[in-house]
């Protein structure tokens, strides 16, 4: 009799579990549907709302080596229907050390576009898309290119306020008012979305763009930092709700979630950077398509794919 209530006690034990279990899943579910669809109500008619169908198609390469190259290009289309690519990085994400590295390529570099001539390389997203940008960085660069993510900036500034709900603290060396559309006061703060914006954007000063792309590196280091926290993970469904409509991006879900926890193992890990050109590689020239940077493409490639590799060594 009593082996027979400690089995029927056993069994009720275990349904309690499975039950709890259960509940748990339909919280977790439940909290991240609602966070989801919370952070696309917040969002507005994005210029990326429909994944898959603004550029042709994308015809990177398959990884190789546990590693991972995105194409990163922050767009600013200021109503237009294709802006410049003012922001063009490379972000590398190894599989096996979990460490990120990010390649920033200065938008005036001086570059032969396939089908176009010489440009500056930031024309060649205007030209037709990331999938024009790929083949003209292959072409310099001989770097394979596996994914791409465009960032609209109009959705910069939410995406930062919900990564970085306290802003994000920085140093400003001097006044920062001209193109921004506000005005930022010099020394130690801390920022928040749009006076974020302002800062990654500025290059009215004696550093040109430059500073800007250190400026970028700077705020992307920080808000990686900020999403790969255990608050950042939570608010990580409301997140995607919010960025939805300002990227666009043909990274799968799977993808996703293996840099995703990737990140969050090697969160202690510095991002390591770069900028192309590298110094003493270039010269500043003016052609017919305004003042640009002229490099020494083979001693740039060399540094591109030091930089990349270095963990394979």
């Amino acid at each position: 009799m009593k082996r027979r209530e400690r089995k029927s006690g056993k069994r009720k034990w275990i349904r309690r579990v499975l039950l709890l279990v259960f509940v748990c899943i339909i919280a977790a579910g439940a909290y991240i549907i609602t966070q989801y669809y919370q952070g696309l109500s917040e969002a507005s008619e994005g210029q990326y709302k429909d994944d898959g169908t603004t550029f042709i198609p994308f015809e990177g390469s398959e990884p190789q080596f546990g590693e991972i190259n995105v194409l990163m290009i922050g767009s600013d289309t200021r109503g237009e229907e294709r802006g410049l690519s003012d922001t063009i990085m490379i972000a590398n994400y190894n599989q096996e050390t979990h460490d990120i590295k990010l390649a920033s390529i200065m938008r005036d570099t001086y570059v032969e576009i396939p089908g176009y001539g010489m440009q500056k390389i930031n024309a060649a997203f205007a030209f037709d898309g990331p999938e024009l940008l790929r083949q003209t960085l292959k072409q310099t660069f001989d770097i394979d290119l596996h994914y791409y993510a465009v960032v609209d900036f109009e959705g910069f500034s939410k995406i930062a306020d919900i990564i970085a709900p306290d802003g994000i603290e920085v140093d400003i060396p001097h006044q920062m008012s001209e193109d921004i559309g506000m005005t930022l006061e010099p020394g130690r703060q801390v920022l928040h979305g749009d006076e974020l914006l302002g800062y990654v954007r500025f290059r009215k000063d004696a550093d040109g763009d430059y500073g800007r792309v250190q400026r970028q590196q700077e705020i992307i280091g920080k808000l990686k930092d900020e999403a790969v926290s255990i608050h950042g993970l939570m608010k990580l469904p409301k997140l995607l709700g919010v960025a939805d409509p300002y990227i666009d991006t043909n990274v799968d879900s799977k993808t996703i979630l293996t840099i995703g926890k990737g990140l969050i193992s090697g969160s202690e890990h510095p991002m390591e950077t770069l900028r192309i050109p590298v110094d003493n590689s270039y010269q500043n020239v003016r052609t017919d398509v305004g003042a640009v940077l002229e490099i020494d493409a083979e001693q740039n490639k060399q540094a591109l794919e030091e930089f990349l590799s270095a963990d394979r060594e």
